[in-house]
């Protein structure tokens, strides 16, 4: 039976959240195509109809995360544009954020897969990746643009580095103590450089 237009579009759409969550608890190759289609409760055949491969959705996944945290980044410095900054740390550095690979940061959770991958995967993921240094960067301290643009960069890593380490440990005391100290660290800017 064939589907219409606009049920493609939607069954692709569902493929596309589906992988986006999955991708990012499971790992690239962490959940095969089958699963990744059956999780969107569609069946394996369509997938190819939709997708040239595997990493063609990965790249589209990856894009997904990304536009999502990019939102709730500019959602954050909008209600509070003078704690835009602490705001965006205060969230990324939680417990919630790192307990949840699914619903987290897909550069945390797919960073090392999708740096062996392609180029498409990794453009998506360095678009994303681009977009969040745009909003982090103005809401540095900083002489000019160009230092502010430095040390956006460090405070990204610093805080997908937490992640990735708190995730690590099996303790959640010992992951808790790791985003608490790395929160804790870039906060203390703000406090020692007054406001940005």
């Amino acid at each position: 039976m064939k589907v219409s237009r606009e049920q493609a579009a939607l069954n692709r759409e569902r493929i596309v959240e589906t992988a986006a969550t999955l991708f990012r608890e499971r790992g690239y190759d962490g959940i095969g195509v089958a699963d990744l289609m059956k999780g969107a409760g569609l069946t394996h055949g369509g997938f190819y109809g939709h997708f040239g491969s595997k990493e063609d959705l990965l790249a589209e996944a990856c894009a997904k995360a990304l536009d999502q945290s990019v939102q709730r980044w500019q959602q954050r410095v909008a209600a509070a544009p003078q704690q835009g900054r602490g705001a965006i740390i205060d969230s990324y550095l939680t417990p919630r954020h790192c307990d949840q690979p699914g619903a987290g940061c897909a550069v945390t959770a797919l960073g090392a897969d999708v740096a062996r991958c392609g180029p498409a995967a990794r453009d998506a993921l360095a678009q994303g990746v681009r977009q969040q240094l745009a909003i982090l960067a103005p809401l540095e301290p900083g002489a000019d643009a160009q230092e502010q643009r430095r040390q956006a960069i460090a405070d990204y890593a610093a805080m997908v580095g937490a992640v990735v380490v708190a995730r690590l440990f099996a303790d959640p005391a010992q992951s808790h103590e790791v985003l608490e100290a790395v929160r804790a660290t870039l906060l203390a800017q703000d406090r020692s450089q007054g406001p940005s």
